[in-house]
C-alpha cells in the first residue's frame, strides 16, 4: 500500500524530456520583440491598476507579465550549473526590472492622482507570509514548468506571487518621494523573486535535470554558500515583520473587544474610538459629562484586564450637555441662532403633544370600557361600546382635539326607539357633553 502510494505522489511518470524543459526556460528568458511589448503593457496596467485601486486591473497585468520567465531560467540555472544560461536569465531579469521601475516611476510622476490606496499600501510591509506564497508558488510553477501539467497553473503562479505590482510600488514611492514605500515594495519583490527561484533549483533537483557543467566540490560548496546567504539576508527580516504583523494584530483584535465594553460609560455614550497598532494607542471619545480623572483611571484599569497594560489611552471630550437650557447657550455662540432654537422649541412642543395624545388615548381607553360596563346591567342587548374623542389635524390650524364625542354601540337584538331615546340621554348626562353623538350598529340601526 506505501509502494502504491509513492507511486501516486511520483511526478516522475508525468516529467518532460529534459531538452523540452531546458528549451521552453531558455525561450521564457529572452526579453526581444513582443516580449517587451507585452512587459511595457503590463508595467502600465499594474500602474493604472494601483494608482486606480482597481484589483481587477492589476490581477490583468499579473496575468500578462513575463517576468517569470528569468527568474525560472535563474533558478533553473543555478541547479544545473548552466553559466551561460544564468548571465542571460540576470541580465535579462535586470533588463525587466530596471525597465519596469522606470516607466512606473514615469507614470506616478505625471499622474494627478497620488493617494496611496489600500492596493498599493498591501505591497509595503512584507513578511514571513510573503515568503511562503513565494516559495509554494514557485513550485507550483516548477511543477508545471517540468512535467507535463499545464492548465492553469502559470496564471495562478503568477497572480498569487505578484511579482509586477510590488515594482509599480516602488515606482509611486520613488515619485512620491515616500522611500518607505520604495524599500519595503522592492523588498516585497525581492522575496518572490529569491523564492521562486529557490524553488525551482530544489525541484530541478528532486527531477534530477541532468547537469549542464561539472564543478568541484570547492565551487559547488561556494554556490551552496552563497545561496544559503542569499536566502537568509532575504528570510530573516521578513520573520520579524511576521512577527510584528502578528503582534499588531493581537493588539487590534484585544483593543476591539476592549472598546466594546465601554461603549457605555457611567451614562456618558463613547461617541467615536481610533485603534493604531502601530503606536499601541486607543483614543476614546465620549458625548456627556467630562471625564475626571479618576474616570480615566478607572478605563485604564479596565484596559489592562485586558492585558493591554502597556497601550495607552488616549481620551476626548465630545458634546457635553448637562440640561436643555445650556444647550441653547451654547447654540448663542452658533450661526444661525435663531431659526436652531425656534426648530427645538418645535420639537418640544411636538413631543409634549405627543405625551398629551398618549394620556388622552389612555383616558379614552378607561372611559370606554367603563360605559359598557355601566350601560350592560340596563340594557343586556348591548355586546360592545366604542368611545371616541376625534382629533383634527389640518395644514392651516394644526392639530386640536375636537369637542364632539362619539359612542357606538353594537346589540345583540333590535333596540327601540324608545330605548335608543333613554340610552342616548343616559350617555349625555353620564358624560356631562351635551353635544354627544351616539351611534347604534346592529339590529336597532341609527
Amino acid at each position: 500500500m506505501i509502494k502504491s502510494l509513492l507511486q501516486n505522489l511520483s511526478l516522475r511518470h508525468d516529467a518532460e524530456a529534459f531538452d523540452t524543459i531546458h528549451n521552453a526556460v531558455e525561450a521564457d528568458v529572452v526579453f526581444s520583440g513582443a516580449r517587451i511589448w507585452v512587459l511595457i503593457s503590463g508595467i502600465i496596467l499594474a500602474s493604472v491598476g494601483l494608482n486606480m485601486n482597481s484589483t481587477a486591473v492589476i490581477i490583468g497585468a499579473m496575468l500578462i507579465s513575463p517576468l517569470m520567465g528569468p527568474i525560472n531560467g535563474m533558478g533553473y540555472s543555478i541547479a544545473t550549473y548552466d553559466f551561460p544560461l544564468l548571465r542571460k536569465s540576470f541580465w535579462n531579469f535586470t533588463f525587466a526590472v530596471v525597465s519596469s521601475l522606470l516607466a512606473s516611476t514615469l507614470y506616478f510622476a505625471i499622474s494627478p492622482l497620488s493617494s496611496a490606496h489600500s492596493e498599493l499600501l498591501a505591497r509595503t510591509s512584507p513578511t514571513i507570509y510573503d515568503v511562503l506564497i513565494a516559495l509554494f508558488g514557485g513550485l507550483a510553477g516548477s511543477i508545471s514548468l517540468t512535467t507535463k501539467l499545464k492548465g492553469n497553473v502559470v496564471p495562478g503562479v503568477a497572480i498569487a506571487t505578484a511579482l509586477m505590482p510590488p515594482l509599480c510600488t516602488a515606482g509611486y514611492g520613488l515619485a512620491t518621494t515616500q522611500f518607505a514605500f520604495f524599500f519595503g515594495a522592492l523588498y516585497l519583490f525581492t522575496i518572490n523573486s529569491v523564492f521562486i527561484g529557490l524553488a525551482n533549483v530544489g525541484f530541478a533537483r528532486v527531477m534530477r535535470i541532468p547537469l549542464r557543467s561539472s564543478l568541484d566540490e570547492e565551487k559547488r560548496n561556494r554556490i551552496n554558500h552563497m545561496i544559503t546567504a542569499v536566502i537568509l539576508v532575504t528570510l530573516i527580516p521578513s520573520i520579524y515583520f511576521g512577527y510584528v504583523l502578528v503582534k499588531k494584530e493581537h493588539f487590534i483584535d484585544t483593543a476591539t473587544r476592549f472598546v466594546r465594553t465601554v461603549g457605555m460609560f457611567k451614562g456618558d455614550f463613547l461617541l467615536r474610538y481610533e485603534i493604531d497598532g502601530d503606536a499601541r494607542t486607543i483614543s476614546l471619545v465620549y458625548g456627556g459629562h467630562p471625564l475626571t480623572g479618576n474616570d480615566k483611571i478607572e478605563l485604564n484599569r479596565r484596559a489592562e484586564a485586558f492585558g493591554l497594560e502597556h497601550a495607552t489611552l488616549k481620551f476626548e471630550q465630545g458634546l457635553v450637555i448637562t440640561n436643555g437650557q445650556e444647550f441653547l447657550d451654547k447654540l448663542g455662540t452658533m450661526e444661525e441662532t435663531d431659526r436652531l432654537k425656534l426648530e427645538i422649541a418645535r420639537l418640544d412642543a411636538a413631543l409634549h403633544a405627543n405625551i398629551r395624545q398618549q394620556d388622552s388615548l389612555r383616558q379614552v381607553q378607561y372611559t370606554g370600557l367603563k360605559l359598557l360596563n355601566e350601560l350592560k346591567p340596563l340594557f343586556p342587548q348591548i355586546k360592545s361600546c366604542l368611545y371616541a374623542e376625534p382629533w383634527l389635524f389640518s395644514d392651516s390650524t394644526g392639530t386640536k382635539p375636537l369637542q364632539r364625542s362619539y359612542v357606538l354601540l353594537s346589540s345583540a337584538s333590535s333596540l327601540n326607539r324608545a330605548d335608543r331615546l333613554k340610552i342616548e340621554r343616559w350617555l349625555k348626562a353620564r358624560l356631562q357633553n351635551d353635544s354627544l353623538r351616539v351611534v347604534f350598529d346592529g339590529y336597532g340601526g341609527r
